[in-house]
């Protein structure tokens, strides 16, 4: 039977290792032809009944002696970075069964084999089940493989053996775990299986894994610890709490039910254990060096080679990481952080405890440098958990994104860095219909402003109306083609743009990537080669992200003209110098871009920047979420930026970034984004994408001829004698309060009076039956019209009067106030008083205001 078909396909784990024979056997109902059923059966009762009957067999089991040469991962450049010592060899030491909490044992029990203590070492129930439903759904839907037949997998049948995937293999297991069970008491073999499985994390034993996860004896785990670590030998990179948590917890959670399931505890006590708050860090027992980087090659070598193979050991892993430039990486994240701990001087600590660095070369992915935390081994602040995996707030950081979206020449209308947007105060309404106005991080509204300076200076309404303009849809399709997958989709709003979401350090940094080699998709690699003892290749250019394995490193995704751009601005140390001022740490002596980014509750801070051969970014943080004391991107993180790229470019040559084709420069003015004219005072030469330059001059800056009597504009009736020539400003009457608050005098209205002797006033503004809208999400004050008036002759005063009350009289021209909006129907007419003590009045107009 063994030659048969289908049959040694079973013990095969899910989609893999099917005759090819056979691939179409389950098309029907996903079955599998009946003969090939009734064989599994008559095989499975002809295997218990030889166990069941048999007497002997008994005598005691050996461990097979494999002599495992050591795995070696080094640097790029062949600088040991930590050497994997043989499971097997004299570094292992066992723990004994009663030092390790029962509460372990009966999680490990729980979740692996839950009838462990009634059969004798193989299942009937488990492999039953297993064999009804291979054969009603054609693939393994769960195994049947007891903690002892794991046991004898680990130790008593050689490596090469126990990665096969046959029918003999899982025969001699069996029979090997049934001798076990008559030769072994059923604490021994539990103990066995504890103290060789694998944990990952290099960890190989329930007790070097309380080391490598808690930075604890193994006699000092609670039950929530107990039950996470059971739940790691199904799948130790998939559940690895140092790099995914969220994985982890919902494994833990799964293993905490089924303790309660099993009786080991109450649903409430197992509910408490799975609310405890985990703190993580690795024992300093053992000589490493880029430890969470080192740990992340780990679980890629699981992922490619699985877990039995890296255990063989005798692999020489040459990675991507430069040694001297981590250690530099190292040493200024601790440098930066201790800067900001309490000082005699400083005796209030910002409270900022952990930080995290990634760099990479945009043009090939290699990671150059990896700093999950400042310590490794400090457990008080969670040391081992590698923050460039974690989920966080980006704040401010995902900006230019928004702009290389609005800058796209294929949407209908692109928006160019010349572009001149209002940075007044607005509301937005998010997808309930709940006002929203975001605020500018320095509090301060800052009128026309071209997107140059909006991006540079990171200004937040801007950057939501840059945002609503583009479509939520087309931010959201650009994020996810440069690597950014954990954005909300389904609740996305406008808020996206200014960190409404999480995404992890290096997927940002890897984002950033593209920007720096001219918008093309940038592959993270962490591992160079990989090769056995006999130098035989197995691995190159491993990918950090598993599905990077699909995509095209160098796919162009962002148009290189928009990339060029992009950088145009971000490595402008003038155009962000009214927000961070000149020589800031985004500042550095060569052709180098630079964002930071800030969450509100100051939980988050972000640099990232880039060279057009570097790009790194950084996070700092706690990892605990507790909130910083006031510190920003560019207090927090770029510094640590700034420190590192000083240090590893020092001795590099200054390479400015490629422009591409299909750009040309015009002169314009800086206020309105249109050509320049000699009445504009700010000018500068632009980029443009070709078709998207400005076509016509100036028009904000304007020569204004002024009666100097009245105060309005003279026309063809002035005497010259009376005609003042002024260039104004002129804004547009949105920006009427913003201008006054800013000193910026705004033109007279025109001289357009339709009088006669006997009616020598007119209302210029608001105009008749205008509507405007009162908002709650703003305040009063931010919500005025301006009301104006002209008149023919002289007056000795000019009072407005509005729903029948007069408003503060006025003496002099210009007949202008401000009234603060008010909802509801409104009545406006204005009268003066002649030199002769005439009175006159204009006639009555109507408007409303919404509320």
């Amino acid at each position: 039977m063994v030659g048969q078909p289908g049959v040694r396909s079973y013990f095969q784990r899910r989609g893999r290792g099917r005759d090819p024979k056979h691939t179409n056997m389950n098309k029907h109902q996903g079955k599998r032809p009946q003969s090939t059923t009734k064989q599994w059966v008559f095989l499975l009762f002809l295997l218990l009944a030889f166990f069941i009957g048999s007497g002997g067999g008994a005598r005691p089991l050996s461990p097979v002696n494999i002599d495992n040469p050591s795995t070696v991962i080094t640097d790029r450049h062949g600088r040991l970075l930590y050497e994997v010592v043989d499971p097997n060899g004299q570094k292992l030491q066992p723990v004994p069964l009663a030092q390790i909490p029962l509460a372990c044992r009966q999680a490990t029990i729980a979740a692996e084999d839950h009838r462990f203590y009634h059969h004798v070492g193989i299942d009937p129930l488990s492999l039953l089940r297993a064999t009804w439903q291979y054969s009603r759904y054609g693939h393994v839907i769960s195994g049947a493989s007891t903690i002892t037949q794991q046991t004898v997998r680990l130790l008593y049948m050689k490596r090469e053996e126990g990665r096969q995937r046959t029918l003999q293999r899982k025969l001699k297991e069996m029979w090997l775990a049934w001798r076990l069970e008559r030769s072994a008491s059923k604490q021994k073999i539990l103990s066995l299986y504890l103290n060789h499985t694998y944990y990952g994390n290099f960890a190989v034993g329930i007790g070097a894994a309380a080391e490598a996860y808690f930075g604890s004896d193994i006699s000092d785990l609670d039950t929530a610890q107990c039950a996470l670590l059971a739940g790691l030998p199904q799948n130790p990179a998939a559940y690895n709490p140092l790099t995914n948590f969220a994985a982890a917890k919902v494994r833990q959670k799964t293993v905490l039910s089924l303790i309660a399931k099993n009786g080991y505890l109450s649903p409430q006590e197992a509910g408490k254990a799975a609310r405890e708050p985990l703190s993580f860090a690795a024992s300093p027992a053992f000589p490493i060096r880029a430890p969470h980087f080192v740990m992340l090659v780990q679980q890629i070598l699981e992922r490619e080679l699985g877990i039995e193979r890296v255990r063989a050991g005798g692999l020489k892993v040459t990675t991507t990481i430069d040694l001297g430039w981590q250690e530099q990486a190292e040493a200024v994240v601790r440098r930066q952080l201790q800067q900001m701990q309490a000082k005699p001087e400083k005796p209030v600590s910002l409270h900022a405890n952990n930080a995290a660095l990634v760099a990479l070369n945009p043009q090939d992915g290699q990671i150059l440098a990896w700093v999950g935390s400042p310590n490794y081994f400090d457990q008080q602040h969670a040391g081992a958990v590698n923050a460039v995996l974690s989920l966080r707030q980006p704040g401010s950081a995902l900006k230019p994104f928004t702009y290389a979206a609005a800058f796209d020449p294929a949407l209908p209308d692109p928006y160019t860095q010349a572009t001149v947007l209002l940075d007044l105060p607005t509301v937005f309404y998010d997808n309930e219909g709940n006002p929203y106005q975001p605020l500018n991080y320095d509090r301060r509204w800052h009128g026309p402003t071209s997107l140059r300076t909006a991006l540079a200076c990171s200004y937040n309404s801007l950057a939501v109306k840059v945002l609503q303009h583009t479509g939520i849809g087309n931010f959201l399709r650009l994020a996810n083609n440069l690597g950014l997958n954990h954005l909300p989709e389904s609740e996305a709003n406008l808020s996206l743009t200014l960190g409404g979401g999480e995404e992890t350090l290096l997927n940002i940094t890897a984002a950033y990537g593209a920007l720096a080699n001219g918008g093309h998709y940038v592959v993270p690699i962490a591992i160079r080669r990989v090769t056995d003892s006999e130098g035989k290749l197995l691995l190159s250019n491993v990918p950090v992200r598993r599905e990077d394995k699909k995509r095209q490193a160098g796919e162009p995704i962002i148009d290189s003209r928009v990339a060029f751009l992009i950088t145009d601005i971000l490595s402008d140390d003038t155009a962000r110098a009214p927000a961070f001022g000149r020589f800031s740490p985004l500042y550095l002596p060569r052709p180098a871009a630079a964002k930071t980014g800030t969450t509100t509750n100051w939980r988050d801070n972000w640099t990232f920047g880039y060279t057009p051969d570097l790009v790194t970014g950084v996070w700092v943080g706690n990892a605990d979420n507790e909130p910083m004391y006031g510190i920003s991107g560019i207090s927090g993180a770029a510094p640590i930026w700034h420190q590192f790229m000083q240090i590893v470019t020092r001795r590099e040559p200054a390479r400015p970034f490629p422009r591409p084709e299909g750009l040309l420069q015009k002169h314009i003015c800086s206020d309105s984004g249109l050509l320049a004219t000699p009445l504009c005072p700010h000018q500068r030469l632009a980029w443009f994408i070709a078709g998207t330059e400005p076509t016509s001059p100036d028009d904000q800056y304007q020569e204004i001829a002024v009666d100097t009597r009245s105060g309005l504009r003279a026309d063809t009736t002035t005497p010259p004698q009376y005609v003042r020539r002024e260039i104004f400003r002129v804004l547009p009457p949105e920006a009427a309060a913003w201008a006054e608050e800013n000193n910026i005098p705004q033109p007279p209205p025109p001289t357009v009076l339709h009088v006669t002797a006997e009616q020598p006033l007119l209302l210029t503004a608001p105009d008749p039956e205008s509507v405007f809208v009162f908002s709650p999400g703003l305040s009063p004050a931010e919500q005025q019209i301006a009301l104006r008036a002209s008149s023919s002759i002289t007056l000795r005063q000019l009072t407005f009067v509005l729903d029948g009350h007069s408003l503060p009289a006025l003496s002099a021209p210009p007949w202008e106030t401000w009234w603060t909006l008010q909802p509801g129907e409104h009545r406006l007419y204005v009268q003066g008083n002649g030199q002769d003590g005439t009175t006159y009045r204009s006639d009555e107009i109507h408007f409303l205001v919404k509320g």
